[in-house]
């Protein structure tokens, strides 16, 4: 469990890194939209075949990854809808 966190909180960190602009996400945002995208990769390489979900190989890094810099694309969206409203 502790592990998933971790992994969750640098799959977070490297997706704010490669998501350009500057975010107005906390650590926490961060940590949950890590886990959520590293669950998404997880997925994803499962169904591609190379591991288990909660496994860690490239593919499901790479994916989690991915969809973490989507998930952050997504959070900033809806933060900025609220704040203009």
């Amino acid at each position: 469990m502790i592990g998933f966190i971790v992994a969750g909180l640098v799959i977070g960190a490297l997706a704010r890194l490669i998501k350009p602009g500057r975010q107005h996400l906390s650590m926490i945002v961060t940590l949950l939209l890590g886990l959520v995208g590293s669950v998404i990769g997880g997925l994803i390489a499962s169904l591609l075949g190379t591991g288990d979900i909660f496994e860690l190989n490239v593919v499901g890094f790479v994916a989690a990854v991915i969809a973490a810099v989507v998930l952050i694309g997504v959070a900033e969206g809806a933060a900025g809808s609220r704040s203009r409203s």
